[in-house]
């Protein structure tokens, strides 16, 4: 049986933050990211189409992980589930949003953002957390310095991620996948072009492969 503590079951070490603003997007968007390697999309919702988004993955590309992003209130947590997330994501976290995910066995990766979050919900039995915004947080040299005092607990950076700097987030041995936004462009989206987007999660992963 999942619980909140289960980690997700993708593969990929890049996890593609995606905003969408049409769900008849979100299946090919799905299938690209595929052939290019990664098998996890984290769908944001920061739009009206992200429900349905997560719908019509989650039923034609059963073999895509797809997580809920930007889970920020307890009401989204059934919303999510009923929509057929795999898992959920959030830029931060509440004891009432973990309570949520807790009673519904939802898959969870909290936002933290300080050292007392990360023993916060460390306290609460999370081992993987997402350092949000990444880059406002001290990026690599943060990450470096949580590893020695928390050593057990790994993280997922996002917000500041890049091809260039993606390397060095994924060698510390704290990181276990870093999410970024770059995979999927605003204006490949509009246009349909998930060749581009195949190219960028290819160039992703090989990056990735490299560590």
């Amino acid at each position: 049986m999942t619980n909140c503590f289960t980690r997700p079951a993708f593969t990929s070490r890049v996890v593609p933050v995606i905003v969408l603003q049409d769900p008849a997007h979100a299946v090919p968007l799905a299938h690209a990211l595929l052939e290019g390697g990664i098998d996890v999309m984290e769908i944001t919702l920061r739009s009206d189409a992200a429900l349905k988004s997560i719908e019509a993955v989650a039923k034609a590309v059963p073999q895509m992980h797809t997580g809920a992003g930007t889970v920020t209130r307890v009401a989204e947590v059934q919303q999510v589930i009923d929509a057929g997330a795999s898992f959920a994501l959030s830029p931060g976290a509440t004891d009432a949003l973990v309570s949520a995910v807790k009673a519904a066995s939802l898959p969870f990766i909290p936002g933290v953002m300080t050292p007392g979050e990360v023993m916060h919900r460390r306290e609460q039995g999370f081992t993987l957390m997402k350092l949000f915004p990444a880059q406002q947080a001290g990026g690599l040299g943060m990450l470096k310095a949580l590893g020695a005092p928390i050593p057990d607990v790994q993280f997922c950076p996002t917000g500041g991620v890049s091809p260039e700097n993606l390397k060095d987030f994924l060698k510390l041995p704290n990181v276990a996948m870093a999410g970024g936004s770059w995979l999927t462009p605003a204006d490949a989206l509009a246009a349909g072009d998930w060749a581009r987007i195949t190219r960028l999660a290819r160039e992703a992963s090989a990056l990735a492969a490299q560590v």
